[in-house]
């Protein structure tokens, strides 16, 4: 029987960035950018490119990203060896209820009841009855209390932007220019020790990639979403204890482009970072840059060559893509028919298994409403309260793709997940089959998880996805596949 009775419920994290996201942690290269007046006028900021070339940055890169001493069959990194680090909440409110002190007598708020009776005045601009509720919220809502006040704070933002009618502020799906290289890191670090998902998901994906590429003597990762290049670090220290040494190995890093006059800036130093990798352990490399709609792109500008053993890659990121509502053309197909023409030998799709997409706002904020308090809770459960990575990313990423999925609509609104079983009947009718997952990998998986993290966490097993979830939800899903002979 799966873990999952509800499989159909289960709603995915959206950071990569994206998201995103843990998910896929997403963001700009341009971090320490002053205004935007620097841009308008056209002047480079050269201390971008310095930004992630100190020492101390440097070793805290290594820290979270590479493989330490550990069983090559071992998921582990020097990070995450045990729990120490993770201080589980005592006390974690329940239901998406607050207490609030009322004199002598403690009050119980439903903030779950308030915000979705809120959602439904903001619907029909009720305006008058949107304001009370939102006045309530407010006073028993916070980004520093409980994991429900801290969801209800960013859920009411964001319907008072919805309620103003000021469309939510400049979006797109990376965490913004405020933050820096080393605050993402510092981030993605407690996000790895207090949640597998990204981790269990890389491991996977990489141990997988060692096996299609055993006999390789070039191997060129096709990476839909690469960002900041996470994944790769720990694959190519792996490549170079390979049987008969390395082969080559060749990126092509695609992401969204950037705005601004370098669309491609925070994929090239990517590139630099992942290059610096590949002189250290000596695996020859090859590194190719892509920035632009990716329903854009032609065969041609990925370089593939006849000698190679070809891997397409993409975590979390086609929900970023414009859904078939949008536009006549649909986005999505085009991507994966693209996925089709490369024909690799493996094609590693991991995704956000989201519910909150629908075209009506009651029903999507709803949704939401469980995919995110969910996160929320997470977090909740192990990482204090007081810890600056956890508020820096609910607010940084989970606010953000909050705002985005209430106060957005039309080609704004970016956080368009599916669920794993839409993208299944998609990737199937695009022309793939499905490979069967190694039950062995999934295995070690399962074992890693239940022995380094919250029992709440669950790995569970449907057809060929290896689902991920927490408390009963499905939030990722992972599958690999290859293209069907004509």
């Amino acid at each position: 029987t799966s873990l999952f009775p509800d499989l159909q419920r289960g709603i995915p994290p959206s950071i990569e960035p994206s998201g995103s996201s843990l998910l896929g942690l997403k963001g700009r290269k341009n971090y320490e950018r002053g205004d935007v007046d620097d841009l308008e006028q056209g002047r480079s900021n050269k201390q971008f490119a310095v930004s992630l070339e100190d020492s101390e940055q440097t070793d805290m890169f290594d820290d979270v990203l590479l493989c330490k001493g550990e069983n090559e069959d071992d998921p582990r990194c020097s990070l995450n060896k045990s729990s120490q680090h993770v201080w589980p909440q005592k006390g974690t409110s329940k239901g998406g209820t607050a207490r609030r002190k009322n004199g002598k007598k403690s009050e119980v708020v439903d903030l779950w009841s308030l915000l979705t009776q809120c959602a439904q005045a903001v619907a029909i601009n009720d305006q008058r009855t949107a304001n009370e509720l939102l006045k309530q919220i407010s006073q028993n809502s916070s980004t520093t209390g409980d994991g429900t006040q801290r969801f209800a704070h960013y859920f009411a933002d964001a319907l008072k932007t919805r309620l103003a009618g000021m469309g939510a502020p400049s979006y797109s799906p990376l965490v913004s220019n405020r933050t820096s290289a080393a605050d993402i890191l510092k981030a993605y670090r407690v996000l790895v020790l207090a949640c597998p998902f990204k981790k269990m998901m890389h491991f996977y994906a990489n141990k997988k990639i060692m096996k299609v590429a055993e006999k390789a003597t070039t191997l060129h990762i096709v990476d839909f979403g690469i960002c900041y290049g996470f994944q790769w670090p720990c694959l190519i220290q792996r490549l170079s204890a390979r049987a008969g040494g390395p082969p080559k190995l060749r990126i092509t890093g695609i992401e969204f482009p950037q705005p601004g006059f370098r669309p491609a800036e925070r994929v090239e130093e990517t590139g630099r970072r992942l290059k610096r990798y590949c002189e250290r352990f000596k695996v020859p490399f090859e590194y190719n840059v892509i920035a632009k709609k990716w329903e854009t792109i032609q065969l041609e500008e990925l370089k593939i060559k006849k000698d190679e053993v070809v891997i397409v890659n993409c975590m979390y990121r086609l929900k970023n893509l414009p859904d078939d509502t949008l536009s006549s053309t649909s986005a999505r197909d085009t991507v994966l028919k693209l996925i089709r023409s490369i024909n690799p030998e493996c094609f590693i799709h991991g995704i956000s298994n989201g519910t909150y997409n629908a075209p009506f706002f009651v029903t999507r904020f709803r949704e939401a409403l469980f995919h995110f308090s969910a996160m929320f809770d997470i977090l909740e459960a192990n990482v204090p309260r007081d810890d600056p990575q956890r508020m820096m990313f609910e607010r940084e990423i989970l606010g953000r793709d909050i705002m985005n999925v209430v106060a957005c609509e039309g080609i704004e609104r970016v956080e368009r997940p599916e669920t794993y079983k839409q993208w299944q009947a998609r990737t199937l009718r695009a022309g793939f089959k499905q490979i069967p997952l190694d039950q062995e990998l999934v295995k070690k998986v399962t074992n890693m998880v239940q022995s380094n993290y919250h029992r709440d966490f669950i790995i569970d097993v449907d057809g060929r996805w290896m689902l991920q979830g927490w408390k009963g939800r499905v939030i990722f899903a992972l599958s690999c596949w290859k293209p069907m002979k004509n």
